[in-house]
Formats: C-alpha cells, sequence, structure tokens
C-alpha cells in the first residue's frame, strides 16, 4: 500500500519509520498522539525548530541530551537562562551547536511564559488551532496547511523564531493537532481511539 511498509512484525507502517529501531519506536508510541501537557508540547516545537535543515533522525538521537540540556524543556526555568549559558551550550557535545537555534529556544521559553499568562496554558493556545476535519487533506501529501501558517504567523507576532509554517505542520504531525499516519498504517487507528478520548485543554 502505497506510503506504507511491512514491518518485521506483519504490520503495515508509514514508511518513514523504517529506517531505525528508534524511528520505529517513535512512530508507534509517540507521533500523532495528542499532547495537553504544556512543557512536552513546548519540548516538541522546540525539537521540531532544532530540526531545520537536519533529519529527524539526528535530533531524535539527541533528545535525551537536549532535555538535559534545556531543563526537561522546562520553559520557566530556561526563560532564566542568558548568554553564558548559551555560550556554555556551544562548548556542549552531544546537543545541536548553533548559535540561533540556542537563542531561540530561549527566546521561545519566554513567550512562552507571556502565552501561559495570556491564555491559562500553553496548551490551551496550540490547541485552539486544531484544523478542522473537513479541511484535512489525504494524509503524508503537503507539508504545510492554512492552520499550520496561521499558527505561524501568530507565534511569529508574538515573538518567536524558527517556527515557520513547515516546523510547525511537523509539530501538529508530532502532537496529535492532525492524525497524519499513512492510510493503511495500523497505527493511525489507534490515534485515532486517541483523539476521541482527548479532553482538548480549555
Amino acid at each position: 500500500m502505497s506510503g506504507t511498509v511491512l514491518g518485521h512484525d506483519g504490520r503495515l507502517r508509514c514508511r518513514w519509520c523504517a529506517a531505525t529501531p528508534e524511528l520505529l519506536r517513535y512512530h508507534d508510541a509517540e507521533w500523532g498522539f495528542p499532547v495537553s501537557d504544556d512543557f512536552r508540547l513546548f519540548e516538541k516545537l522546540c525539537l521540531e525548530s532544532l530540526q531545520s535543515g537536519l533529519s529527524w533522525r539526528t535530533i531524535l538521537a539527541r533528545r535525551e541530551n537536549f532535555r538535559s540540556a534545556f531543563c526537561a524543556f522546562n520553559f520557566n526555568r530556561i526563560a532564566q537562562f542568558d548568554g553564558s549559558d548559551v555560550e556554555r551550550f556551544l562548548n556542549e557535545e552531544g546537543i545541536i551547536r548553533h548559535r540561533g537555534k540556542i537563542n531561540a529556544v530561549i527566546n521561545n521559553a519566554k513567550c512562552a511564559q507571556e502565552l501561559v499568562k495570556a491564555e491559562g496554558s500553553f496548551a490551551t493556545y496550540i490547541w485552539r488551532f486544531e484544523p478542522r476535519r473537513e479541511d484535512y487533506v489525504e494524509p503524508q501529501t503537503t507539508s504545510t496547511s492554512a492552520a499550520s501558517i496561521a499558527l505561524s504567523k501568530d507565534l511569529k507576532r508574538r515573538g518567536r523564531s524558527f517556527v515557520g509554517p513547515t516546523t510547525v505542520y511537523a509539530f501538529m504531525q508530532a502532537t496529535g493537532l492532525i492524525n497524519d499516519h499513512a492510510s493503511g498504517c495500523e497505527i493511525r487507528a489507534l490515534v485515532e481511539e486517541g483523539r476521541k478520548d482527548f479532553q482538548c485543554p480549555v
């Protein structure tokens, strides 16, 4: 079936997850399942931003290093970082040592704090941009959408960086704002069940 691959266990999955065991685990247990925790949402948005120009496999292999460096993506702690922290990260092996991206994580943590003050939670803000079902397209046929463009524009308006529409669309795929598993992927149905039980933050 187009867009899928048959695994060693006889299950059809999205083709992109077949490259490594780490991608397979991520695909089966995380990708597309809805997320409502503020820090997990912030982590996923940061990781998608850090991925810019790189492969997701590269980021996933370094995720625990990022979590250690960035205080498990607790944006209240990251917002306190300063220039000396940036210099420390630039000399730290195991993460992406890119000054612009590191500065963006710190800046975006401060923006997340402002969003919490304005909206009550980061999740409440993010889930306002969940696409309508009638706006869905065939899975894995696009890299942006009207919803990702809208969220990207609003995040930029609020001062965030490294949040272009493609990055935001990947974030929406990862956090369950859309179910973009391939039509024949067996995990797609599990994600749909998770979405049915999910309580949208308000």
